[in-house]
This record gives C-alpha cells, sequence and structure tokens, in this order.
C-alpha cells in the first residue's frame, strides 16, 4: 500500500481512525505473563477528542500555547493530539529539565497551560505562585479529580465527552491551517542556549508521508517500542505519530535495563533508537554466545553466508531472532553515528538495522539506509541512506574529496526559530536550503555519508582538519571503553604558542577492566588504555596524534539522545599527558 496523503494532524487522525480504528492502538502488560490490555484507535481519538473539546471550552485555550512534559505513556500522546488538533500550539518538553530551565522554556514560549506527570507538581506549582510567567493551567496525568487548582487529566476527558454529547463541537468542527506554527521544539542542542524550533503540521505530514516510502513493509500489524524520549521530534515523528499514521500499536518501554525482554514480550517488530542501545543490544548478543561457547563458531558461520538474503540469515540464525521475540522487521539508528561493525554483525544475523539521519529543523528525517534492495535502492553499509522522496541534498562547497556541509531542501524543513530572524536567516538561505552543520559526502549513487559536526571539526595549524567523532569511534572499540570524547589543547611546552594538540577523555568500565585485564587500581587502569591509545596512535598520520589522556569512571555530559555536549564537557577536563 502507498503513502497516503494527508493535509494535516487532525486529517491524519480522521482518516486513519477510519481505516484503522478497532485496531490496538497501545499494548500493556497485565500481571499474566503473555496477556495484555490494549487501548485501540477508535478510544485514542475518542479520548483526544474529549480532551480537545475541553481545553476549548472549559479552559479556552484556543489558540494558545500548551507545554507537556513526563516520561513516555499514552496520556502524553493523547494530550500532544489534543492540542495540535484544534485547541493551540504544542510545547514538548525535556523531562530531564531542571526547574530552573523548566521556568525559563516556559517563560520564553507564553505557555499558558502545561500537562505532567506527578513528578513535576511541587516545581510547576511554584511558577503558577509565582506569577512572572503566563502559565495559568496546570493539567495532571495522574490526578483523579481537580485538587489544588490542579485540573485532571482523566477528569478532563470525561468533560469533555459530557459536553461533546450535548453538542460542544467547536473542538471537532475547528479547522487547522497546516501552514502556521503548530508545533515548538527546543532542540536539546549541545550548546548552552537551546532553539525554539517552529514546525508547522505540513512539515510533519510531509515526513509522515517521506517516512512510509524508508519503512514500506511495517503497517497496521506491526508494534512500535517506544524508547528514546517522546519530547524529542525523532521519537515523536518516527515513534508514536508514525504509528497512528500507520495504524499500528505502540508499546512502552519498562526501563533500558529491559529493552531485550520488552521487545520480546511485546513480540515488537519496529524500533527507532539511538547507536548506544543498539550497540548494547548488541555487545549482549556476543556475550551470551561467548559464555555458551559458540561465539567463534557463530562468528564463522556469520561470515560464510553474509552474502545471502536476509530472509535466508534469518533462518540461519534464527536463535539470535528468537531473542528479540522473532518479530523483528526493522531497526532504524539515528542521532548519531553507528559503528559500522556493529551495524555489520545485525545485518549477519538476519536483523535489518539501517541507519537514518534528521534533525528537530527538518521535522526531522532527511535520509535513511534501506534494509534491502527495493527498485533502484540498496543497503550500503556506513551510508546513511539517500535522501527523502520529497526532498533534496547538496554538499555545500565540497572539498576536493567532496567534503563538505550537508544542504537540505523539501517540505519538512521548519518555518524558523521562534524569536530569532537572524539565526533562522543563517540557517536557511534564500533558496530555501537548510545548512544542517554536518560534513557529508555523497556518492554517485545518491548515497550520503556523514564525517561530523561542522562546528566539532578540529583545526589544526597546519590547515589539517581533526573529526572528533571519527576518533572517538576507534577510541570506543577498545574493550573495557564505554564512550570517550575527542578535544583539542594548546601544547604549552611548544616553540609556537598555537601549537594546537589532541587529547581524549575516556569513561572506563572497571568491572570490564578487571575481568579483561586483571586491573583494578586507576593508575594500572591508566596505564592500559594508555597503551591502548598508543596502539592507535601508531595507525593514524602523525598529526591525529592522541597526547593527552584523561581517564573517569564519570559519564560525559549528553543530551537525552545521547549527543555529547562538548562545550559543557571541556569545562571540567584535567589535562594529563600520554607520555
Amino acid at each position: 500500500m502507498g503513502a497516503l496523503e494527508v493535509r494535516d494532524i487532525k486529517d491524519m487522525l480522521k482518516k486513519t481512525g477510519d481505516m484503522y480504528g478497532n485496531r490496538p492502538a497501545y499494548k500493556f502488560k497485565t500481571n499474566i505473563p503473555g496477556e495484555f490490555k490494549t487501548i485501540s484507535h477508535k478510544q485514542i481519538r475518542e479520548m483526544v477528542d474529549n480532551l480537545g473539546t475541553a481545553l476549548t471550552s472549559l479552559l479556552n485555550l484556543k489558540g494558545k500555547r500548551i507545554a507537556i512534559i513526563g516520561e513516555n505513556r499514552y496520556e502524553w500522546e493523547v494530550a500532544y493530539f489534543s492540542i495540535v488538533a484544534g485547541t493551540g500550539i504544542v510545547v514538548p518538553l525535556d523531562k530531564a529539565l531542571p526547574s530552573n530551565e523548566l521556568e525559563s522554556l516556559i517563560r520564553r514560549a507564553d505557555v499558558e497551560a502545561i500537562f505532567y506527570s506527578r513528578a513535576y507538581g511541587e516545581t510547576l506549582k511554584k511558577i503558577v505562585k509565582d506569577g512572572t510567567t503566563t502559565l495559568k493551567h496546570l493539567i495532571c496525568f495522574d490526578t483523579k479529580e481537580h485538587e489544588d487548582d490542579v485540573y485532571s487529566f482523566k477528569e478532563l476527558v470525561e468533560k469533555g465527552k459530557t459536553l461533546k454529547e450535548n453538542g460542544e463541537k467547536s473542538f471537532i468542527s475547528a479547522g487547522i491551517d497546516p501552514d502556521k506554527m503548530s508545533i515548538m521544539l527546543f532542540t536539546s542542542g549541545t550548546t548552552s542556549q537551546p532553539k525554539a524550533v517552529v514546525l508547522s503540521q505540513k512539515n510533519i505530514c510531509a515526513n509522515l508521508f517521506a517516512m512510509k516510502d524508508i519503512v514500506y513493509d511495517i503497517d497496521s500489524t506491526d508494534t512500535f517500542l517506544s524508547v528514546l524520549p517522546v519530547h524529542h521530534v525523532f521519537e515523536c515523528s518516527a515513534g508514536f505519530m508514525l504509528a497512528m499514521y500507520l495504524g499500528a500499536c505502540t508499546a512502552f518501554s519498562t526501563s533500558l535495563r529491559h529493552i531485550v525482554d520488552d521487545i520480546r514480550d511485546f513480540k515488537v517488530s519496529f524500533l527507532v533508537c539511538v547507536p548506544a542501545l543498539y550497540e548494547l543490544m548488541y555487545k549482549g548478543i556476543l556475550g551470551n554466545l561467548k559464555k555458551a561457547g559458540k561465539l567463534e563458531a557463530v562468528m564463522q558461520l556469520a561470515e560464510a553466508h553474509k552474502n545471502d538474503s536476509m530472509e535466508k540469515k534469518a533462518k540461519i540464525f534464527k536463535d539470535v531472532h528468537a531473542i528479540f521475540g522473532g518479530c523483528v522487521k526493522l531497526f532504524i539508528s539515528g542521532a548519531a553515528a553507528l559503528d559500522v561493525n556493529v551495524e555489520r554483525g545485525y545485518r549477519n544475523f538476519g536483523i535489518n538495522i539501517v541507519q537514518g539521519y534528521g534533525l528537530t529543523e527538518a521535522s526531522p528525517v532527511v535520509c535513511c539506509n534501506r534494509s534491502e534492495e527495493k527498485d533502484e535502492n540498496k543497503h550500503v553499509f556506513g551510508s546513511i541512506g539517500k535522501v527523502v522522496i520529497n526532498g533534496e541534498a547538496k554538499i555545500d562547497n565540497p572539498n576536493e574529496d567532496g567534503l563538505g556541509e550537508l544542504l537540505f531542501k523539501g517540505p519538512n524543513v521548519m518555518l524558523g526559530y521562534y524569536g530569532d530572524e537572524d539565526a533562522t536567516k543563517s540557517t536557511i538561505d534564500l533558496d530555501g536550503w537548510l545548512h544542517t552543520g554536518d560534513l557529508c559526502t555523497i556518492d554517485e549513487n545518491g548515497y550520503i555519508f556523514i564525517k561530523g559536526r561542522k562546528k566539532s571539526v578540529i583545526v589544526l595549524k597546519n590547515g589539517k582538519n581533526i573529526y572528533p567523532e571519527e576518533m572517538e569511534n576507534l577510541i570506543n572499540k577498545i574493550e573495557g571503553v564505554d564512550e570517550s570524547m575527542i578535544y583539542s589543547f594548546l601544547n604549552k611546552d611548544a616553540a609556537d604558542e598555537n601549537d594546537i594538540k589532541i587529547g581524549v577523555e575516556v569513561v572506563y568500565n572497571k568491572d570490564i577492566m578487571k575481568d579483561m585485564y586483571n586491573v583494578e587500581s586507576e593508575d594500572e587502569i591508566y596505564e592500559i588504555i594508555n597503551n591502548k591509545v598508543k596502539e592507535i596512535n601508531k595507525t593514524m598520520p602523525a598529526y591525529k596524534s592522541i597526547r593527552n589522556l584523561i581517564i573517569t569512571q564519570v559519564p560525559i555530559a549528553k543530551t537525552t539522545t545521547g549527543k555529547i555536549k562538548r562545550y559543557e564537557e571541556l569545562d571540567k577536563i584535567n589535562i594529563s599527558f600520554v607520555e
């Protein structure tokens, strides 16, 4: 079935509700193993209409900015739809925000109401009481009735239902302008001041249409697992919004520690996630094979059958597929680079895993690799794939190797940054090209390869460029290293005070260091990692040699999707020399 064209999110809910109303939209575990509670697509759309009616008729929030904060849950998603399908502008907020930043973003976005989980109650009540923001209405997901000037999500749904049954149709009949601001998203970027990205419903719907071409074999019979924070546009668009568009079912991960159990128990067939989790699961597979004494034989078998079809490999490695419940159709990795060896490892087992690429400013999907050959498309290792069908991509000012900034143009490109015309003009040029800030190449077949962030590139005095992400991938392959960050520093001992050298901060796993190398003290661990770094230095040009090493067990500062906050991390670095 081809992609369904929809004008706006309200139109999408109506058309897909008619098509898939009796299908399960959400699935939850019960106390009985193997049995689940479900909520249908029809029930969800009724909740949306009821809640939207209450928002517009009881709380007079028509045209207002309404925020949502909390863990991934179906109520979060119902609230989102009730805002954009006829009430006002939705402002999804990061559940990890500290109270001062939460207040700052509420103020910047002129938020008048907020849906929230119980944990944020005291902070939000204080913000309202202070009276220094536009925030007036608090709506809690976890209370049963109105109390202490806080509305209950459940009670508003019921009151909206009564109003609707009594003839109130202002929400249901509300028209949507697909070209106007409907979503305000604060980037979880690596700098201290997040930008407010303004998206229209046309942006989102254009991206849903494009994604169907990528996930062409995912449909209403499939189950998605919601893992990434739902406020983030990657999970929001490629997760719950896509599931609603396809009439599929969504299950919520119980915890990151039990993600494999959740994939198996919920019979998950589709997952969008970050590389760190895929790499963790892959290490788990190899670890289990090693404990069973089967690793060497299985890896030899995988190598021998690496050129077979995915279908044939899935049959050969059915025991590996059984770890995930035997239903997985497609894993999509995004938000950071996936180790090509991990990508190859999954696919050698017949598990479809592909890399995608996007950014908040593009709603978010810009390109994606393909799972198997389809028409002129095929899977290419290490690539983030081809540009979406309704978009264009090109390289700006490529060097002799074809490397330059990736530019993108398409109907999913944002309207701009809220309240920041200068930043908008510097990001979207006069011809409509979005400057992604990522350095890429595009091969003769249209496959895009990403090198790293333009802002992260370290330029040496001799004009050579260092791409931190490339070198971090090498360091992260060292057994016992959980993560790393490459940085530059001035070599104070050099005759030239502008002489720039390269250093690395390494986060090590103490248990693995003990198991692998039989070392426990920090000095011993430092020596092991130092020697491994020296070995890596021998494989690279001299200008790339790592001259400083810091080891720690403290995780590197990252965004909620796993991107390193380089400037924040640099503030706490103490330098030690690699001799």
